[in-house]
Parts: structure tokens; C-alpha cells; sequence
């Protein structure tokens, strides 16, 4: 029983992997896709956009409406989605064409990582849950950032088609896996979208979602324009920015492996503290940013931190809505992609009219805020003990 729920985490970890870099492995080509479809890169830019504001709106929707079918159905289901979206992309010449088939899969996104991480928690028992979905977040930061240069060198060192085919089959790899090794999962409860739906009247299923979107726009806010900052404020060259992203990247999955041990243990003191060491990571970053080796180890620190950030996200909203986990898992990635939006936006606002040094104040400012929503939260868990972590 052990060895097949390690299997199914491990292929629900890849699955994450693929659906997030198909995703976000499109910003690493985005230059190679406006040569091919003669527009500008600002206009291929929405194949990015666009796939945010699909999941941001399908968030609590399509996980709500999905969540009384077979697991393993569902999963097959969205698996094919990105498959058939993923081969019409190699093939199709018509950028509109692109468009449509990069809206379709992104409405279908919330589905199949809430199921991932709804599926990983269930493979184990309680107590050991934080850890289980800590591994299906390896393929999410994986897909988040590993994705992108690879997508990119693909791109650079063959042709648009062939970086495209990379996401195709790993979503075919994927999709072949959970036909053959996945059990089929039905609903052992099915849980009413009226009794769902109550959990919007919790003040604290409130307070979590605003603290994730707080702590994604803190985060985001800062790391969407880093390259920028590293080659402005810091004054290095792009492959040392190159080195310094992968660098992040990597740190991510070390603070996703940490925050299962964390969670599990110490889960009140994590969420506390979170604020607290983004905030101070941010401060640092804002005095000696023109220091090479001092941001070099910043950035390795913010790196971790945002990795059990990405864990303590997803656990704030799920433990303030237990009887509902696939739709909070979906209000969890609706509220990570709007804060995502907001801290970008206010984040680019702050460089046009400050300067890109001053970027990182978004970062300090969202930081302070969420530790007040925070502190919120906590204190109606006391107020309400059978919400104890």
C-alpha cells in the first residue's frame, strides 16, 4: 500500500510539474513565439496573461463543479485537455488558434492540482499530509521555474516546435501513467455544492485567502521583475542573472521540502514566522542590492523562504476549509494567481515611478499587511477550537 501511494504521489508530482510548465514555460519562449507568428512580444505576452486570468476565474469554480466525479476520471480528463492543447499548439500557424488553445486547458488547470494535492493528502493519514502534498509541490515550483529555461534552450538550440513538444510529452507521459498505475477513485462522500460553498461564510476561509494573496504579491511583486533588478541595481550580466534565477529556483524546492516538516510539526509558529523572514530578506535586499555576493546569498534565503511560503499557502486555505478540500484547494490557486496579478502590477507601477531599486517596498508593504490578516486568522482559530491545527 505504501509503495503505490509513493507512486501516486510521485506521478501526481510530475503531473503538477507538466500542467505548470505548460503554463509558465511559455515566458522562456515568448521571443521565439513572436518571430514565428509575426507579432510583438508584447502581444504574445497574453498567451502568458491570458492563461493566469483563466485559472484566477476558474479557481473556485471548476474543482466546486467537478468534485463529486471519479478522481482518476477527472485527472485523465484535464491530462487530455493539455495533451490535445499541447499538440495543437506544435502544429497550428494561426496565432489565434495558440490563444484558443492555451484558454481552454488554463480553465481546466485548478481541477487537476487541486486533485493532486486533495489526492496526496488523502494517501496518507492526517498527521503526515503536509508532508505528502509538500512533494507534490516539487513539481510546482519544478514547472514554475525549472520550466522556463528549459523551454527556453530547447527553443534556442532547435526550433519553436520542438520546445512546444516538450510539454506535450510530458503531459502524455503523464496521462499514460495515471491510466495504468492510478486506481480508480470514486467519491467516497459526496460532499452538496451548497454545503461546499458554506465555508465562503467562515471569516476565516476569508482572512487565509487574503493572506495568500498578500504573501503572492509580496513575493511575485519582487521575484516577477528580478532579472531586471540584477542587471539594473545589481549590475551583473545575463548569464550570471541566468545562474542566479536557477539558483532561486532550486531554492524552492528545498524550502517545498522543508515546509513538510514544518507544517507537520510546528505548523502555527511556520505561519508566523513566514512574514517576518520575507520581510527581513526584503530589507537586506533593499540596503546591499548593489552587492553581488550579499544579494547572490539573498537571494539563495528568499528563495527557500518563497518555496515554504508556496506550502504554507496552500495549507492556510485548506485547514480553514477542511469539509471542502478540492474547492479550497481551487480558492488556493485562484487567490495565488490574483495576488500573483496585484503584486506584478503594483510592481511594475513602482518602477516606472521610483525607480526598479524600489520594487522590493511592494514586497515590504504586502508583508506588513499580511502579517495583520495573519494574526486575524490565528486568533479565530483560538476563538474556535475545533479549527485547531
Amino acid at each position: 500500500m505504501k509503495k503505490r501511494n509513493n507512486l501516486i504521489v510521485f506521478i501526481l508530482t510530475v503531473g503538477v510539474f507538466g500542467i505548470l510548465n505548460t503554463e509558465m514555460g511559455y515566458i522562456g519562449i515568448l521571443p521565439n513565439i513572436a518571430v514565428y507568428f509575426d507579432v510583438s512580444v508584447a502581444t504574445a505576452g497574453w498567451l502568458v496573461s491570458i492563461f493566469a486570468i483563466g485559472v484566477a476565474i476558474s479557481g473556485p469554480i471548476m474543482p466546486l463543479l467537478f468534485s463529486r466525479f471519479n478522481r482518476k476520471n477527472v485527472m485523465v480528463l484535464v491530462l487530455a485537455i493539455f495533451v490535445i492543447g499541447n499538440i495543437i499548439s506544435i502544429f497550428t500557424s494561426s496565432f489565434t488558434v495558440l490563444l484558443i488553445a492555451r484558454i481552454i486547458p488554463a480553465l481546466f488547470h485548478p481541477i487537476y492540482c487541486s486533485l493532486a494535492f486533495s489526492v496526496a493528502a488523502d494517501s496518507v493519514n492526517k498527521a503526515e499530509a503536509p508532508k505528502a502534498v509538500a512533494k507534490v509541490f516539487i513539481g510546482v515550483s519544478a514547472g514554475m521555474v525549472v520550466g522556463v529555461p528549459i523551454a527556453s534552450f530547447i527553443a534556442s538550440t532547435t526550433n519553436l516546435q520542438i520546445a512546444l513538444a516538450f510539454f506535450a510529452l510530458v503531459n502524455i507521459f503523464v496521462l499514460v501513467a495515471t491510466i495504468v498505475y492510478v486506481p480508480s477513485m470514486p467519491v467516497k462522500e459526496i460532499i452538496t455544492y451548497g454545503r461546499q460553498l458554506n465555508v465562503l461564510k467562515k471569516s476565516i476561509t476569508w482572512f487565509s485567502i487574503i493572506v495568500v494573496v498578500l504573501v503572492n504579491a509580496a513575493i511575485f511583486g519582487v521575484y516577477s521583475y528580478l532579472a531586471e533588478y540584477l542587471q539594473t541595481v545589481t549590475n551583473v550580466s545575463s548569464n550570471v542573472t541566468s545562474l542566479l534565477l536557477f539558483v532561486y529556483g532550486a531554492a524552492n524546492i528545498i524550502g517545498n521540502i522543508l515546509a513538510g516538516r514544518l507544517l507537520t510539526y510546528h505548523p502555527i509558529k511556520t505561519i508566523v514566522a513566514l512574514p517576518f523572514l520575507l520581510g527581513a530578506v526584503y530589507i537586506i535586499l533593499f540596503l546591499t542590492g548593489q552587492l553581488t555576493i550579499a544579494t547572490a546569498i539573498i537571494i539563495l534565503i528568499w528563495g527557500i523562504i518563497a518555496g515554504i511560503g508556496a506550502n504554507i499557502n496552500q495549507y492556510l486555505v485548506t485547514s480553514a476549509a477542511p469539509e471542502a478540500p478540492d474547492f479550497s484547494n481551487g480558492m488556493f490557486l485562484s487567490a495565488c494567481n490574483i495576488g500573483t496579478t496585484i503584486g506584478t502590477s503594483v510592481g511594475g507601477l513602482f518602477i516606472s515611478g521610483m525607480g526598479t531599486q524600489y520594487v522590493v517596498l511592494v514586497g515590504i508593504i504586502s508583508v506588513i499587511l499580511s502579517i495583520v490578516f495573519i494574526l486575524l486568522r490565528n486568533n479565530k482559530y483560538r476563538s474556535e477550537p475545533q479549527l485547531a491545527n
